[in-house]
């Protein structure tokens, strides 16, 4: 028997096997290392039960007919310990009945032998990406749980995001100033919370401000405040956003979109630390930290003229950047779990479970509205999730950019969608592995690794979750 090891260390692509044959234990371990799972295989069910924990992070395959312990006795222990841990069955003794009582006890899913290894493996691929899911889930709501609150939560695990994390506890704790790009509703606002609750700054004032929700005539007065008869209608003083975030955060959302005018007076404030309120001589210090957004090019803003230099450069120190949502991966997934959760929590609805189809739309869609989009689909979803309408109803009317059959889209948009929907599904369905998508698509690894790169598709995206840590192995 393999000695387990420690299951914290472990990715969610473990299977322990149990049988009490020698021989049926060497061919599944075979058949299913060479799919990249991690297998385990035990002669007797108390033997696996012993190392079983409520986080498990894989899925029991076991023989049915077993002396001491058998199959479905092992079920009913593992369902005790954990209802949503996959345990997949099989005998060479089975009948209808037999299954029948097993899926009523909860089984994954029950299979006959002799069976092919393709038929094995299709289930096992299945029954694992459902306990990733699960294990996910349940990591998410500890986070928010443990959170001082919902919007801090930068959610999931693709390469991207792991370096953004990084990145944020590396410079959390200075002053230096932050420029965020991403493109509208990936949640810079988000980031620039998170880095401001990772600071020394933390029990200080987090003030957000939007350059485009602010008429340009008031701008001036909202930045820096006002005396009471500055102007027209200024009945009394009023602080303005940068006093008010003075000792801790100031956030400057849309910075690109900010009056040009205007900019050379925040550049003077930011250097010399100190503004003026309308209608007063008087200086004030503050002492903040600026981090601004932009989802425009602001390089290119400032060599056309539209957004001072100076200015950016004081701004931009350190720059971080966001990915879209359509190049997150498994993310798409992981986050629409969380959303539809919260959503099915907070209208204290059902929430409705994702089928294989669902996860594929999922995964195909393009996103334009980004986390935001996906945010109100998960709640669309679990809303009408009693109305028998399905996720594609939900979904394809929102963006008909994902539906290859767009009526306008010419030939061209539609082949591309198409090719990158095509793609993107053999990469989710293989968790990466390029040879397997090649075969699926009948296509040449040269001709994939070019259209992926055209598609902005990313291998890791595919099999971080899955088998990365087997293959460094």
């Amino acid at each position: 028997m393999t000695t387990p090891r420690d299951d914290a260390a472990r990715p969610c692509n473990l299977v322990y096997f149990v049988d009490d044959e020698a021989a049926m234990r060497a061919a599944i371990k075979q058949w299913l290392s060479l799919a990249d799972f991690e297998v385990v295989a035990f002669e007797r069910a108390d033997d696996a039960l012993q190392q079983l924990s409520p986080d498990f992070p894989g899925v029991i395959l076991s023989d049915v007919k077993m002396p001491r312990m058998n199959g479905l006795e092992l079920l009913r222990r593992v369902s005790a310990m954990d209802k949503d841990l996959p345990v997949v069955l099989m005998t060479g003794h089975g009948d209808v009945p037999m299954a029948v009582d097993a899926m009523k006890e909860g089984a994954y899913d029950f299979i006959e032998k002799p069976f092919e290894p393709e038929q094995i493996l299709e289930i096992v691929h299945r029954a694992v990406e459902k306990r990733r899911l699960v294990l996910e889930n349940r990591r998410l709501r500890q986070q928010v749980t443990e959170s001082t609150g919902p919007t801090t939560q930068l959610l999931g695990h693709c390469p991207a995001m792991d370096r953004l994390r990084a990145d944020l506890h590396a410079i959390a704790d200075t002053d230096a100033s932050v420029l965020i790009l991403g493109e509208t509703g990936t949640g810079k606002e988000v980031v620039a919370r998170r880095l401001h609750e990772l600071s020394s700054r933390a029990a200080n004032n987090f003030v957000a401000v939007n350059a485009t929700a602010i008429p340009e005539q008031i701008f001036e007065s909202e930045l820096f405040g006002h005396e009471a008869g500055a102007f027209t209608g200024a009945q009394k003083k009023r602080v303005g956003k940068m006093e008010h975030a003075s000792g801790g955060t100031l956030f400057l959302d849309e910075i690109g979109s900010m009056p040009l005018s205007l900019q050379p007076k925040l550049l003077r404030a930011l250097q010399e630390n100190r503004i003026e309120r309308l209608g007063s001589n008087d200086s004030i210090p503050i002492d903040l930290r600026t981090v601004t957004a932009a989802n425009i090019d602001i390089e290119e803003a400032s060599t056309e003229g539209r957004f001072r230099e100076d200015l950016l450069y004081r701004l931009n120190v350190i720059t971080l950047r966001i990915p879209p949502l359509r190049e997150r991966g498994d993310d798409i997934v992981t986050l629409f779990e969380h959303f539809k959760n919260a959503a099915a929590t907070s209208h204290d609805r059902p929430a409705p479970a994702l089928s294989d189809s669902d996860i594929a739309l999922l995964m195909a869609h393009t996103w334009r509205g980004n986390i935001r989009e996906l945010k109100n689909t998960a709640e669309r979803h679990v809303l009408f999730a009693n109305t028998g309408r399905s996720l594609t109803s939900i979904l394809r009317p929102l963006d008909q950019s994902s539906d290859p059959e767009a009526s306008d889209a010419s030939l061209a948009e539609r082949v591309d969608r198409f090719e990158r929907t095509a793609i993107l599904r053999g990469l989710k369905t293989h968790h990466g592995n390029i040879q397997a998508v090649c075969d699926a698509l009948d296509i040449p690894r040269r001709t994939l690794n070019q259209k992926m790169l055209r598609h902005g598709l990313n291998r890791q995206d595919f099999i971080v979750s899955h088998s990365e840590s087997s293959d460094a192995s």
